[in-house]
């Protein structure tokens, strides 16, 4: 992805983003990192340190439906979860 897209997709000014690249970088703030994260669909710590987590590894291991089904679950409140979760369970001793 060209630094033009990027700042496009981001809406952090191409210039900055340069400057988050150039010889003598700056540390871009939480929310630049977390707006070009974003943007290239990846992890602020994995924009940061070149590592992706734990957590992201384990769920790249899952099938593609039960990764959906966990991000899905992850934007539930604890209420919601625990109703899903009884109705799973009631599923699966049918």
């Amino acid at each position: 992805m060209f630094v033009k897209e990027l700042a496009a997709r981001s809406g952090i000014k191409k210039k900055t983003i340069d400057s988050y690249l150039g010889v003598h970088s700056y540390t871009p703030s939480v929310d630049a990192a977390f707006s070009i994260a974003q943007a290239l669909g990846a992890s602020v710590e994995y924009l940061m340190t070149g590592k992706e987590s734990e957590k992201k590894r384990l769920l790249s291991s899952l099938p593609q439906d039960i990764q959906e089904i966990v991000r899905v679950l992850e934007c539930l409140n604890v209420k919601d979860r625990q109703v899903v979760l009884t109705l799973a369970n009631s599923l699966r001793n049918r």
